[in-house]
């Protein structure tokens, strides 16, 4: 067959497989989740079962650190979402305040207001206090998913042992395929474990310069913070803009300005310095592929694909590139490295 025949063809499926993933995003989010969750926490079970404990302690053990993160940061989550719901409507008059400080301003220097108003329309408290209530309205929705994600997880916990062992027998027939879903499980592992360590030290950075500036609900910006650390590109920025209102509107512009420079230079420096010399190629995509993996499983997954862009580009790349063993140059093309020899 012509090669544009079967590119065209691919691309079709492609669009036809990630639509019908979309109609059932939330079925398949909290899977995912919960394979992506057992994955991280397989070291446990293979250290437990060096040491030749019970089958039931190697599984009980992982399931149950599973749990415990997932109901720690679902608690801090709803809790501090009650705290900001409460909060935001005191602001009202500082945010009239600024507004009218503003207009002064661009009456000063010849800026039309209507210019203004469209600008800091997206600031208001209103909206903001609105999406809060928004938020604390789904939280039944995402208990319902939380439910959803530790049955999972506790169903694929159990069978991890027997999947281990079937995947090693299926390397004398399925030898690339076998091969590429050990790498994958390696490079998302370790890239969840280095993106987790990275993203507790800078969190922990943000709290701690928040309560030095007097910053309203620290501990809501930390968890945003670690949560947007898995959200490739433009997960700073968005842990970044919403501590930043809240400084302006509580302390004033001096606040503000001094919460994106800490936030500039915490991230900066553990990020995109530090992180890269530990990561190293981990994720094996390219800054363009992880880009667009990023729109498209946020398209296709919602916000939870924002933070699982990644690794489903690991699965999507373990099951249709490495484990053939004729796209090298496929291959080469989506991490952007040249291949050896």
């Amino acid at each position: 067959m012509p090669r544009a025949l079967i590119i065209l063809v691919g691309i079709a499926a492609a669009v036809v497989v990630l639509f019908g993933i979309r109609e059932v995003a939330s079925i398949a989010g909290p899977v995912v989740l919960a394979l992506v969750l057992v994955i991280a926490v397989s070291p446990v079970r293979g250290w437990l079962r060096a040491r030749r404990a019970p089958v039931w302690l190697q599984v009980a053990v992982p399931f149950l650190i599973v749990v415990l993160l997932l109901i720690g940061m679902f608690g801090i989550l709803t809790i501090s979402a009650t705290q900001l719901a409460s909060l935001l409507p005191k602001y009202t008059n500082q945010f009239e305040r600024l507004l009218a400080e503003a207009e002064r301003f661009a009456a000063t220097h010849g800026i039309s207001n209507d210019v203004l108003n469209k600008a800091l329309q997206a600031f208001d408290p209103g909206r903001m206090l609105g999406l809060a209530q928004s938020l604390l309205g789904s939280l039944i929705g995402v208990l319902t998913a939380l439910f959803l994600i530790v049955v999972l997880s506790l169903a694929m916990s159990l069978d991890a042992p027997t999947t281990a062992r079937i995947l090693s027998t299926g390397e004398g027939n399925r030898p690339h395929l076998v091969t590429a879903l050990s790498v994958f499980a390696h490079k998302t592992r370790r890239y969840l474990i280095v993106s987790t360590v990275f993203g507790l030290i800078s969190a922990i950075l943000d709290v701690i310069a928040l309560t030095l500036l007097d910053v309203p609900l620290p501990l809501l910006w930390g968890v945003l913070a670690l949560i947007a650390n898995y959200i490739p590109n433009i997960g700073f920025v968005i842990s970044l803009v919403p501590p930043a209102i809240l400084a302006l509107l509580d302390g004033g512009v001096r606040t503000m300005l001094l919460v994106i420079a800490a936030y500039i230079v915490i991230n900066v420096v553990t990020q995109s310095f530090i992180l890269p010399k530990f990561l190293g190629d981990a994720v094996g995509l390219s800054t363009t592929m992880t880009f667009i993996s990023l729109i498209v499983w946020t398209f296709v997954l919602g916000p939870l694909g924002a933070i699982l862009a990644i690794p489903l580009s690991l699965l999507t790349r373990a099951l249709l590139i490495d484990s053939d063993p004729s796209a090298t140059w496929v291959r080469a093309l989506v991490s952007g490295r040249i291949p050896r020899g």
